[in-house]
């Protein structure tokens, strides 16, 4: 990060959106009064709404507040010179991301954001890494539950393997055992814009498509597909294909290869979703592989998302299953106390947006669990409600 002074430590850019309202309302019930805790903006594009905001969470009258628009490069450019990191909750990325990447990048300025759009983060990754590692900026896609739990849980379960083994796992299973909470209209609009964007550039079409699409000038073995039920014999569950596996493969084989490919360069990895055993088990991974999730008519405006009692009563449960030729097993676990995409997600990209404030490493085009890892880990748990537990 550029040594430049700052007026802020961070801005959150968007905060009179759904989850931005979410991540400065963190910020201000986590950090409220604290003498150690960071100096904080509100960005948007009405400084209006961002006194509505302001006022709604119980924020201070005092909250400095920035007006910057993705339409209007020299206020992002202000914005970007004025922070030490950008957390942005303003997507779908791939429409308003552009720029405020440039700028940051230009500036030498931290970036935090809940991307799950590959097809965008390849082309910043091919336009920017050279430049971010000149400026010292440090830009970190999918800091949000895509894909935090998994990315962190992967590179945790491999230390602890490398502390009873001597060697990292070759293979490690990520298997979601509880997931409870809704989409927002702005996971539906991301999801609609890529597709729409694949329907005009058919390249985009193999960078989805391959676990290794984050990775340029690198392939691995073949990895698991997952888009189908299965049973595992090991686990005892059936298991059904999980929608955020396409993003999260993907960060966790970038996350290998920025870590000079610390897990081997033949490492596997894949994600499903547990529907537990016998014929309740397999109707109902059917049913999940057969249903879609997200993309329907019936999905939520931008704007809208789960209500705060729905968020409180969220919470998910993924388990990492390493796996030897030989027949050696370990397992960790994380799980989150809030609904995965809105509460916890909120939570955790703020947590990675301090957390970079400390970072040392040089800069580039990141992912959370190879930039900030271990510090990140303790974060999350110190604040965030996130447990970090080995299993066996």
């Amino acid at each position: 990060m550029a040594d430049t002074p700052r007026t802020y430590d961070l801005i959150v850019y968007g905060a009179t959106g759904y989850t931005g309202r979410l991540v400065a309302e963190y910020l201000v019930q986590e950090y409220g009064g604290k003498a150690d805790a960071p100096s904080w903006a509100m960005a948007g594009r009405s400084l209006e709404k961002l006194k509505e905001v302001r006022d709604l969470i119980g924020a201070p009258a005092d909250t400095p507040l920035v007006k910057a628009d993705a339409n209007d490069p020299v206020s992002l450019d202000a914005m970007t010179k004025a922070a030490r990191v950008i957390v942005t909750t303003v997507g779908p990325y791939q429409l308003y991301g552009n720029e405020l990447v440039a700028s940051c990048v230009a500036n030498g300025t931290g970036y935090v954001d809940l991307c799950g759009e590959p097809a965008w983060m390849r082309q910043m990754i091919d336009q920017h890494d050279a430049a971010a590692k000149a400026s010292g900026a440090h830009i970190t896609f999918s800091c949000g539950f895509d894909s935090i739990p998994f990315d962190l849980g992967v590179q945790q379960l491999q230390a602890e393997c490398v502390r009873r083994f001597g060697a990292p796992a070759p293979r490690i299973k990520g298997r979601v055992r509880a997931m409870n909470g809704k989409f927002s209209g702005g996971t539906a609009y991301s999801l609609r814009a890529t597709m729409e964007a694949a329907a005009k550039d058919r390249s985009i079409i193999a960078i989805l498509a391959s676990p290794f699409g984050l990775t340029p000038g690198f392939e691995g073995p073949e990895q698991p597909r997952g888009d189908q039920p299965e049973y595992d014999e090991a686990l005892g569950s059936w298991a059904a294909p999980f929608i955020m596996a396409t993003i999260n493969t993907k960060n966790v084989h970038r996350s290998n290869a920025l870590l000079g490919h610390a897990w081997g360069s033949d490492f596997v990895y894949d994600e499903m979703l547990l529907t537990g055993p016998g014929d309740q088990g397999e109707a109902a991974a059917k049913f999940v592989a057969s249903t879609p999730m997200i993309g329907t008519p019936n999905d939520p405006k931008p704007g809208e998302g789960p209500t705060k009692e729905e968020r409180d009563n969220g919470n998910y449960d993924v388990m990492f299953v390493a796996e030897y030729p030989d027949g050696r097993t370990a397992r960790l676990s994380i799980k989150g106390d809030k609904d995965p995409g809105y509460g916890s997600t909120s939570k955790m990209l703020a947590e990675a947006g301090i957390a970079l404030l400390s970072t040392d490493k040089p800069g580039g085009v990141w992912t959370p669990g190879a930039l900030l890892g271990d510090a990140l880990v303790k974060r999350l748990q110190d604040h965030a409600g996130l447990t970090f537990t080995v299993e066996g």
